[in-house]
């Protein structure tokens, strides 16, 4: 296709997948990096596209930087913008999460404007954007999230992650209106898993499947429930969205809603006695005298745990055309490749 890409976070756990799919449907695509000298990083980038039909650039950006993705820009048609901090693990949430999540959506759709050439630009938000703590779901009355809702409950100090993806997600809105030359696509996945394509794809949701596996929540897991869907979806998610001439929007992303028990209990069925998972869910009281442990504050605990919620994908479904794996191939391929790439333990 004589179409150009840029996608952003290529080398990371979505973005990674994203390229592999656009090169194998013959994109010309271009990536960022910080470093281009640091080839290690996106090496297996480069492998796949020498199997594909499609090409592969490299730019060099940053996301604090502006005007840093300008040159990657100009002569894209679209943009895919990936990139942004995905960690329960920091210091100072406003340096490390929510300046760089902002900052970098900015600067990168800035680039699409100043580019002259790009049409469309598919944003990566996330159903943290829609809802911050599942007890929202309750206090607004509500029987279901949708793409109406956009979360007003996290803050830089309480749910800092999701405060950050709702905030960039915001700002992206406010540049896109704007201007007249591309249109925004924002896709809202749910907690991602599935195969990883590097072994160093630094993500929490390898860290995640990580701790469940090795025994970490062995005496028990929080009844706490995420929406979940596979990552391969998601990549695709952002092909048809560029694909659709129609799409508009914002789209929740999940393949199913469940708890830490219920994800266990698949694991369970495909390797039976293998692991050490959860034996039992842990009762909330006990959460608030251990969960400092895991990194949960009171807080949190109070208005996530034993809550449920509802997403409805079917605009996913109806305007995108994704169809999702079932999360037992996903939880069976995830487990497999990590086996594979020496990431657990055989």
């Amino acid at each position: 296709m004589d179409q150009t890409i840029l996608v952003t976070g290529a080398t990371g756990y979505l973005g990674a997948w994203a390229v592999k799919n656009l090169l194998e449907k013959g994109y010309n695509v271009r990536i960022t990096v910080r470093d281009k000298s640091k080839n290690e990083k996106y090496a297996f980038l480069e492998e796949f596209a020498a199997s594909s039909t499609g090409n592969l650039s490299v730019f060099e950006a940053h996301l604090s930087k502006p005007e840093s993705f300008d040159d990657a820009a100009k002569g894209s048609d679209a943009i895919f913008h990936i990139a942004s901090p995905f960690t329960l693990r920091f210091k100072n949430p406003l340096e490390d999460l929510i300046k760089p999540a902002v900052e970098g959506t900015k600067n990168v759709l800035n680039a699409a404007t100043n580019s002259g050439t790009v049409k469309k630009v598919i944003l990566t938000s996330s159903v943290a954007a829609v809802h911050g703590d599942n007890i929202d779901m309750r206090e607004k009355g509500l029987s279901e999230f949708t793409e109406d809702d956009f979360n007003d409950s996290s803050t830089e100090n309480h749910q800092p992650y999701s405060y950050s993806k709702v905030t960039a997600e915001l700002a992206a809105w406010d540049i896109a209106k704007k201007q007249q030359d591309w249109q925004l696509v924002v896709v809202n996945p749910s907690f991602i898993m599935g195969p990883p394509l590097s072994a160093s794809s630094n993500s929490e949701s390898i860290q995640f499947m990580k701790d469940l596996l090795s025994g970490k929540m062995l005496m028990g897991a929080p009844a706490l429930e995420f929406g979940f869907v596979d990552v391969r979806d998601v990549a695709d998610a952002h092909i048809l969205a560029f694909e659709n001439n129609d799409s508009e929007g914002r789209h929740i992303l999940a393949e199913r809603v469940m708890n830490v028990m219920e994800l266990s209990s698949i694991i369970k069925k495909l390797y039976p006695g293998k692991y050490l998972l959860p034996k039992m869910q842990s009762p909330k009281f006990m959460l608030y005298l251990i969960g400092w442990a895991f990194g949960l504050t009171g807080k949190f605990i109070s208005r996530n745990v034993g809550h449920h919620i509802k997403l409805n994908t079917s605009k996913s479904k109806r305007a995108l055309g994704v169809s999702y794996t079932p999360m037992e191939s996903t939880i069976k391929d995830m487990v497999e490749k990590m086996k594979d790439l020496h990431l657990i333990k055989s």
